[in-house]
């Protein structure tokens, strides 16, 4: 990498003889601190790993290439998030929101990088007076070419393009940390809209099973068998269900409001159909790296990281401060009574200029400022450490989430199985009248929160995996460049 004076200096200088000529006074007045990453302690491996072997594996096969190309949502072999995730790409206003804030950091490190240059300038004028009788009217032209050129000797300007410039990096995580952010909650959206479908098939399902038993308890009280309180048992067991069905279908309606947002289109011209196949919930393997590559695949960590490279460039900047100011400036220009001869006229004027400041006293103002400085870029690191910190946490929760709802659903299925064949024997001993209606409600009152429960673990497994594909960055990679 060449030294600091060469860096801080446009191309164009570099190579003229003056450039040479100011290369030792300038080797040495530096004032901006080289830059250099935080350090972080980084774990060779993550801790709850273990827990999750053979289901998370550490390298994943060709589905790990979904992961590498950010698109993860495609783990779940779900046709409408697949397509669904491509409108929020494009329509998602977060996401739109934050292209124009990067497009905006890209336009200032262009402004930054022309402070550095030159500014030429040309003007003209035409003027024509007169006066009474004896005054002869007449008319003058001038024009004029003008430079001025304030050479960074002290890599003020310099250190500006680069906090611009570092800047505009963090807007790009920034760009990424929203599409992650849009598509991971479309993500849980869709899935939860996936869930409530299929919960409310199976409240269906379980309202014409209790219709069914309605009917029974009506038929034997009718036939003097059984209490009018059968009756009254079944009839409220009935219309408990039936309320939890609206409840499940007003939230399935409120997902798909959410959808819609996300989409960028107004929920009223936006519709999911329920899906005509059965719930068949996939738990995709997410293919783990290590943690020190998540440092390069989170954006937020991205962001943080460049968030401290723009503070450590203010430091040098309130530190130049301490310097003189150098400004150069030329003009040349040319007036006639006439546009014909204005460029051929031997009436010209031209000038030169060199101005020098330098602060003598400011009342210890220049100490405070790189003072703020420094302590802002203390904070950055503070807060860039603590960054890293949450993420290594995210993924452990993650994994360790995995791990247990992937014990508790081979627990809960055998609870489904014992409360189903327990519902099927209570049901039978009532028909033929050896145990009252109380303990068919029980039964089927525990076997249809089994099921539901089975389903919710479903999709909290799936939520899981989104939550862990997330906090891996959702395959983003920051630029090493940077």
């Amino acid at each position: 990498m060449p030294p600091f004076y060469k860096r801080r200096m446009p191309f164009w200088f570099q190579k003229t003889g003056l450039g040479s000529a100011l290369a030792l006074l300038l080797a040495g007045c530096a004032v901006g601190p080289v830059y250099q990453r935080p350090a972080v302690d980084v774990p060779a491996a993550w801790k709850e790993a273990p827990a999750v072997a053979g289901w998370l594996p550490a390298e994943g096969p060709e589905r790990a290439d979904s992961l590498v190309r950010g698109d993860w949502w495609t783990l779940f072999g779900d046709a409408t998030l697949n397509q669904l995730a491509a409108r929020v790409q494009v329509s998602n206003q977060n996401i739109a929101a934050a292209v124009a804030s990067h497009a905006q950091a890209r336009a200032l490190v262009g402004q930054r990088d022309a402070a550095r240059l030159p500014a030429v300038g040309v003007s003209g004028s035409a003027q024509r007076a007169g006066g009474d009788a004896s005054s002869r009217a007449g008319s003058s032209f001038g024009a004029s070419l003008a430079a001025s050129w304030d050479p960074d000797l002290w890599g003020r300007l310099a250190l500006s393009a680069d906090s611009a410039r570092a800047s505009a990096q963090a807007s790009a995580a920034d760009l990424a940390a929203a599409r992650l952010s849009a598509l991971g909650t479309l993500a849980s959206s869709t899935l939860q809209l996936r869930a409530a479908d299929a919960e409310a098939s199976l409240l269906r399902s379980t309202v014409q099973a209790f219709e069914r038993s309605l009917q029974i308890a009506q038929n034997r009280y009718a036939a003097g068998v059984a209490a009018q309180t059968d009756v009254l048992q079944a009839q409220t067991q009935l219309a408990n269900t039936r309320a939890d069905l609206a409840g499940v279908l007003a939230d399935r309606a409120k997902l798909e409001h959410a959808i819609a947002v996300l989409t960028g289109a107004a929920p009223a011209a936006f519709r999911l159909p329920v899906a005509d196949a059965a719930w068949a919930p996939v738990v995709p393997a997410i293919p783990l790296v290590l943690p020190s590559e998540l440092l390069q695949r989170r954006p937020d960590i991205a962001s943080a990281e460049r968030a401290v490279a723009v503070a450590n460039a203010q430091i040098g900047i309130q530190r130049s401060a301490y310097f003189p100011q150098l400004g150069l400036s030329a003009s040349r220009g040319q007036s006639a009574s006439a546009v014909a001869d204005l460029f051929s006229a031997s009436h010209s004027l031209w000038a030169v200029g060199l101005s020098l400041a330098q602060v003598v006293f400011d009342g210890g103002a220049i100490a405070a400022q790189v003072q703020g400085a420094s302590a802002a870029h203390q904070a950055a690191v503070a807060r860039y450490r603590q960054t890293v910190l949450s993420a290594f946490q995210a993924v452990e929760d993650q994994l360790t989430q995995a791990a247990a709802l992937a014990t508790q659903e081979g627990l809960r299925r055998q609870a489904l199985a014992a409360a189903e064949r327990t519902e099927a024997q209570m049901l039978n001993r009532y028909r033929a009248g050896q145990v009252g209606y109380t303990e068919v409600v029980a039964a089927q009152a525990t076997a249809l929160s089994a099921r539901r429960t089975l389903l919710q673990l479903q999709l909290s497994r799936q939520l899981a995996a989104v939550l862990l594909a997330q906090a891996l960055g959702g395959g983003w990679q920051a630029d090493p460049a940077a």
